[in-house]
């Protein structure tokens, strides 16, 4: 594991986050999200082009691509594969290793016209951001009282969340061995704890923020993530 000082490891941890910018960005410009294909297969793709960009190999969590009525599901599930329609909504949610350190990040696709799946996609940007304020003006805000709040602001905007969390610790891999079974670890109702503090080794907690809304009438989702503290 890497050993770094702080200003090193929020360098490392923005550069990861820039590459996984421009992998999406790629994917995106490459046309990998399109009719016909199947989730699998997406995944796998990009998989191979985060290897072709960046000599990447390992990704700390599962890779997660998902359509449709599949993108109800939370992280934790694992639906059949599924092929993405022509009128559909997808999201990707990857997080590769570079150098050591995890990034974790996720985008909304959204294919054809349809202005309700429009509407989710750019409300996950604009909940991201508010989610992002409301952490900046808390100096003590606790993972529960920004989960409240990212859970107001999805309601306000007509949606639910779909997970029992809205972010998690992110650092050197592997963080998840060390902390990843505890709710201090998490973004959720059960974590009572500062989220701006030290961890058991001394050094400066950071978190992904993660924004999940569903729609159960309509069977669609949408997901959006990337670093809350930096």
């Amino acid at each position: 594991m890497a050993n770094d000082d702080e200003p090193t490891r929020a360098t490392r941890l923005l550069d990861a986050q820039a590459k996984a910018v421009r992998l999406f960005a790629e994917i995106e410009d490459r046309g990998l999200v399109a009719p016909g294909r199947g989730e699998r297969e997406v995944s796998d793709s990009v998989r191979d082009l985060a290897n072709e960009l960046f000599g990447t190999t390992r990704h700390w969590h599962k890779r997660i691509v998902r359509s449709g009525p599949n993108t109800l599901k939370p992280y934790r599930e694992n639906p059949p594969d599924r092929a993405i329609g022509t009128d559909d909504i997808v999201f990707a949610d990857f997080g590769p290793i570079f150098e050591e350190y995890e990034a974790d990040f996720g985008r909304t696709f959204v294919l054809g016209g349809d202005p309700v799946k429009h509407r989710l996609r750019d409300d996950l940007a604009e909940i991201f951001g508010a989610g992002r304020r409301f952490f900046e003006a808390d100096p003590e805000i606790t993972g529960a009282q920004l989960y409240a709040e990212v859970e107001r602001l999805a309601k306000d905007a007509g949606w639910e969340l779909g997970g029992w969390h809205a972010g998690h610790l992110v650092g050197e891999f592997p963080h998840e061995t060390i902390d990843g079974a505890h709710p201090e670890s998490y973004i959720t109702p059960a974590n009572d704890t500062p989220l701006r503090r030290t961890d058991k080794a001394g050094r400066r907690c950071h978190w992904i923020l993660e924004i999940h809304l569903i729609d159960l009438e309509r069977e669609f989702g949408g997901f959006y993530e990337e670093l809350l503290t930096l």
